[in-house]
């Protein structure tokens, strides 16, 4: 009889902080777990988001059973318009993630594709082979869930994002009985958050945050400007609470803010009273200390609000001195520059700036050292799969897996398509599937691939030179001196002198190539300007014949 073995195809979120998507295969039946986005870094110019690649399953759209979603997160739901367009399968989320989910299908015109169905915290689901209990877990935002998947070849834990906050803004704390049950039933593999397994303790309780906004509002003479995540719903309540509590109305800023408030508040997840709210444009109009508002751009993103306020493009309203400006994140890994970019601009701007590092604005939504530890002691699983972090936090776990008395041949860490096969009694790798970074430019997916990147990098760098050669068709000569347009290209005030020669060295090379003309021509003009200026364009050459 054939061993009957389980199959785990990361498809994001191993190597990196976001982009988490995983695949469950048992037999001819798919369960994918996440959709999620990864912020770009400052190596990828015009790149507005990247996604998992999912050519794997475009040929095995038929045998998906489900889409679980584990909680809001833009990492863990930031590309399902994308995944809607190409996987029919029915989607699994709790009522606020399914609401953040409708919110954003719905600005994409997708929300019709869609075939979303609402669980509960407790539930259980059967998906295809898979029996999939829904347990409830602490995070940075409500209605987080971690999964316990049954499948014919034993139990799989997936924690999706967790951490044990034994007073959440919510009174909702983490199921430590389901966690427990599951280790009596027998555990055959966990796969855990590993995002701060570099930090040693426990993670502070989101009421930390409470007691910081106390201290902003109560000093504060100004205006209030707090950028969070559009979906981190319960920092949207406890603004609101430290509102009421020093007479200010509260005003959203940005469509994204607006719509995910409104949809939190129909479902009950915000209790914030009618006469507390007022619009953006009402907010502007009212006495500076009179006001908080709230807005996207905590992680320095350009084109979001708070971005643009740094940089003084936003339209409805500029930083001003006496503004308190307060970014309630922590700075996703690769994305330290763009925030601390941006903070230097609002300073520079004359607001009062406040972030994680100098105050305790934002609390990490994730698990430290010693709650990964009780978890593992909770679960006590046979196999352990550290997930979601760079490689040195799937590392670091796993060599707390090995303190905690789990055999190293049991704990595997693995990469971006590189499959897991689970045995009864062993771990092992099995083949790669091709996975990619498929970048979101505008409309563009995966349009602009890395030589783009690395094309933009070098445009970035030392700009262009682009050189115009105008040709009479018949005798083929040149009909006048070549033209020469330059973008970003930074040159002394013996710039028109420079250009100057350029044109006769051009002139006099035309007239004597015998073979690749403009590859000559580029590559005469690319050293003598290196020789000149020590930099190095890129040089075009555009050829035309009248």
């Amino acid at each position: 009889m054939t061993e009957q073995v389980l199959r785990i195809i990361p498809l994001g979120g191993l190597g990196e902080v976001g982009r988490n998507m995983m695949v469950y295969q048992y037999g001819d039946a798919y369960l994918v777990v996440d959709a999620g986005l990864m912020f770009p870094d400052s190596s990828m110019p015009g790149v507005d988001y990247i996604i998992p690649d999912i050519q794997f399953l475009l040929d095995k759209v038929d045998r998906i059973a489900g889409i679980i979603i584990t909680h809001g997160h833009e990492d863990h739901i930031g590309a399902i318009q994308h995944i809607v367009e190409e996987i029919p399968a029915p989607i699994y989320a709790t009522p606020l993630t399914r609401g953040l989910l409708e919110v954003k299908l719905a600005r994409s015109g997708l929300l019709s594709k869609a075939r979303l169905n609402t669980v509960q915290a407790g539930e259980t689901v059967q998906v295809g082979p898979f029996q999939v209990e829904f347990f409830h877990v602490c995070h940075s935002i409500p209605d987080g869930v971690g999964l316990g998947i049954q499948t014919p070849a034993g139990l799989i834990v997936h924690t999706g994002d967790y951490k044990f906050d034994q007073t959440p803004v919510d009174n909702w704390p983490t199921d430590y009985a389901r966690l427990a049950d599951f280790s009596q039933r027998g555990v055959l593999a966990l796969l855990a958050d590993s995002t701060n397994s570099e930090r040693p303790g426990w993670t502070p309780s989101e009421r930390v945050v409470d007691q910081a906004l106390t201290q902003v509002f109560s000093q504060a003479k100004g205006r209030i400007i707090l950028a969070s995540f559009a979906s981190l719903i319960s920092r949207m309540q406890q603004v609101a609470n430290a509102a009421a509590q020093f007479k200010r109305k509260l005003a959203f800023a940005g469509t994204s803010m607006v719509d995910n408030f409104k949809m939190a508040r129909k479902l009950g997840y915000l209790d914030i009273d009618d006469q507390l709210i007022v619009n953006l444009d009402q907010a502007l109009n009212l006495p500076d200390e009179q006001v908080v508002i709230m807005c996207t751009g905590s992680q320095g993103e350009p084109s979001s609000i708070l971005g643009r306020l740094s940089t003084g493009t936003y339209r409805q309203f500029d930083i001003q001195p006496g503004d308190t400006v307060v970014l309630s994140s922590h700075p996703i890994p690769g994305n330290e520059e763009n925030v601390y970019n941006t903070i230097n601009r609002l300073f520079g701007r004359g607001a009062d700036v406040l972030y994680e590092a100098i105050a305790p604005v934002h609390v990490s939504g994730h698990a430290s050292q010693e709650e990964m530890k009780l978890l593992i002691n909770l679960v006590r699983p046979r196999f352990l799969i550290p997930i979601h972090g760079e490689l040195r936090h799937l590392k670091q776990h796993a060599r707390l897996g090995q303190q905690m008395g789990i055999p190293a041949e049991n704990i595997l860490v693995a990469e971006n398509g590189q499959s897991i096969i689970l045995h009864q009694d062993k771990i092992e790798l099995g083949e790669r599937v091709p996975t990619a970074n498929i970048f979101v430019d505008g409309s563009g997916v995966g349009t602009v691939d890395h030589d783009i990147m690395r094309q933009r990098e070098l445009l970035a760098q030392d700009g262009f030179v682009l050189i115009s050669l105008v040709f009479d068709k018949y005798s083929g000569s040149l009909v006048q001196t070549p033209n020469i347009f330059s973008q970003g290209f930074i040159l002394n005030g013996e710039a028109s002198e420079i250009f100057d020669e350029v044109r006769r060295r051009v002139t006099e090379k035309v007239s004597r190539s015998n073979g690749n003309m403009q590859k000559d021509v580029e590559q005469l003009v690319r050293n003598y300007l290196y020789e000149q200026t020590r930099r190095s364009p890129r040089v075009f050459v555009q050829v035309a014949r009248v």
